[in-house]
């Protein structure tokens, strides 16, 4: 009797020890937890008519690890939280399904792609021209007059009969009219064009808007044949990397001089260089990849910006200050547009 009640409890406890693994382990949450990624060379990403990439070293691009999180991994991000980050979901995938915010994420990434090729064949004087489509629709706020008319990856080509060649030239035309106003846009739908009309919301301090976030949906033409397929990455914040990559093999030049020179930013039909999220995760992963530099984008905060948030810093100092604990042989690099990173490379 005795023996069978000890093999009972052993068993009553190593099933209530397994039950607890398995919830610590696998038991989803409502948090996300960001890590360092990845930093992979962009030279197996791209790929140009008889122009290979023969110089020794690599651009790479730089990627966050995002994970639904779980008891144990919410556990570890807060023993480290200056390697992890806690997200909400809200603020991960803007309250989107799986499938939706991926599919986001390759808008953004598409977007990202033709800006560099753009850039990166005007900077090497080849042949290239831009056809701006309209702009995505990645997401539709609940207040929006337009909520039941549009969709997710649908593109607006036109407002009150309007076309203009960038997101900016929409965004001041709607700014311009007022809250409440009607409007009409054009737009396409699975290949199919369409309209809809409603009436402008108040996005923030009586500024009017249909109510969307939205990325420019653009078709590159070039004369010499590139593909690039980024694989699972997603987002706009390889746009800088990509330039560059694009940028050495048309031209044949050998700016990385053989070093492993990671970066991130997004990059604008101008050549500017937009700051991203995750900046410090990707120092991270860029030192463990084994790279020298690191570009990070410096945007000079605005006194607006400075009066809400007095301790903000701008992607290049976080950058700065992780890669001083993490990265200390690491070189970052301010960069304000491509050619600034086109000059520090050639110089």
């Amino acid at each position: 009797m005795k023996n069978n009640k000890h093999f009972i409890n052993r068993t009553i406890l190593v099933s209530v020890f397994l039950l607890v693994l398995v919830i610590a382990l696998f038991w989803p949450m409502s948090k996300y937890i960001e890590a360092p990624g990845s930093a992979d060379d962009l030279s197996s990403f791209v790929k140009i008519s008889k122009h290979p990439d023969k110089n020794k070293g690599s651009f790479m691009i730089t990627s966050v690890r995002i994970s639904k999180a779980r008891p144990i991994t919410m556990a570890l991000a807060k023993l480290k939280p200056d390697y992890y980050s806690i997200e909400s979901e809200e603020a991960v995938t803007g309250g989107q399904t799986g499938k939706t915010y991926e599919k986001v994420q390759n808008f953004y990434m598409q977007s990202a792609i033709n800006q560099a090729i753009a850039t990166a064949y005007k900077a090497a004087n080849k042949q290239v021209s831009r056809k701006y489509l309209g702009i995505y629709v990645l997401n539709i706020s609940k207040n929006s007059n337009f909520r039941s008319k549009l969709s997710v990856g649908d593109t607006v080509t036109r407002v009150n009969k309007q076309h203009f060649s960038s997101a900016y030239g929409f965004q001041k035309y709607i700014r311009k009219q007022k809250v409440n106003q009607k409007m009409t846009i054009s737009f396409t739908h699975n290949g199919h064009s369409q309209q809809a009309t409603g009436k402008l919301i108040d996005i923030a301090k009586g500024t009017p808007g249909i109510g969307i976030t939205l990325t420019d949906n653009i078709k590159v033409h070039t004369k010499i044949p590139i593909k690039v397929n980024p694989g699972d990455i997603g987002g706009p914040s390889g746009g800088l990397m990509f330039s560059l990559q694009i940028y050495s093999q048309l031209t044949g030049k050998n700016i990385r001089h053989g070093q492993k020179i990671a970066g991130t930013g997004t990059i604008n039909p101008d050549g500017s260089v937009g700051e991203i999220g995750g900046i410090d995760k990707k120092i991270i992963a860029a030192h463990k990849a084994g790279a020298k530099i690191f570009f990070a984008p410096y945007l000079k905060p605005s006194k607006e910006v400075l009066k809400y948030e007095p301790n903000h810093l701008t992607n290049y100092e976080q950058a700065k200050k992780t890669a001083k604990k993490y990265a200390p042989g690491m070189k970052v690099v301010p960069v304000q547009t491509f050619k600034d990173a086109l000059d520090y490379l050639e110089k």
